[in-house]
């Protein structure tokens, strides 16, 4: 019960918008504790992170490529 409510001090909306902010800027240690826990339980968003992972790395390889 209390990794359920750890995990879910995070909607999965709210975990999306943090992974993008993350791209972009370091997160308040709140914010990485939090949304650490959340993909520790949500496959979704796991894979989420994943995919912009993927993309970061696709653009950093076409920048290199110009």
């Amino acid at each position: 019960m209390l990794l359920h409510r750890l995990t879910h001090l995070v909607s999965c909306r709210e975990a999306s918008r943090l992974l993008s902010q993350r791209e972009e800027q370091r997160l308040a240690a709140a914010e990485r504790i939090k949304l650490a826990l959340h993909l520790r339980a949500c496959e979704a968003c796991t894979r989420f992170a994943r995919q912009l992972a993927l993309i970061r790395e696709a653009l950093a390889r076409y920048r290199a490529r110009s």
